[in-house]
């Protein structure tokens, strides 16, 4: 569809919104919270077929600032989590005594003395 604004960050967040305010509705029984549910999805499905595109991406401009801190925090935190799942074979993480700075030692060398980067603590740890 030429010239239509099409899916966005602001349209995927107002369907999945929909979807689950319609769940939450049927699964409590409560018809007006399924009414309500339909409400995004039907402004989502608006914003996707409108010809007025500078004006959908100036709304999903200002969704992206105001919820730039959640999205950035979210992923940040998963990508974390992934990498230290994938490392945890090869290294070990330590946090200094001193400074609470973490570091990374490599795995099945034994006792270590560690030295901190940031303080330049030395401390024993197992690897």
């Amino acid at each position: 569809m030429t010239g239509r604004n099409g899916g966005d960050q602001l349209s995927t967040f107002l369907i999945v919104t929909s979807l689950a305010l319609s769940l939450i509705g049927q699964a409590a029984n409560l018809e007006f919270l399924v009414f309500v549910g339909y409400l995004p999805l039907g402004y989502a499905l608006f914003r996707i077929l409108s010809r007025n595109v500078e004006k959908r991406r100036l709304e999903n401009y200002k969704f992206a600032i105001l919820f730039s801190p959640l999205y950035g925090r979210s992923y940040r935190f998963a990508t974390r989590l992934k990498m230290r799942a994938e490392e945890a074979k090869m290294h070990k993480y330590v946090k200094c005594p001193q400074c609470k700075a973490m570091m990374r030692v490599p795995r099945g060398k034994g006792k270590l003395m560690v030295t901190c980067p940031k303080c330049q603590n030395k401390f024993p740890s197992k690897s």
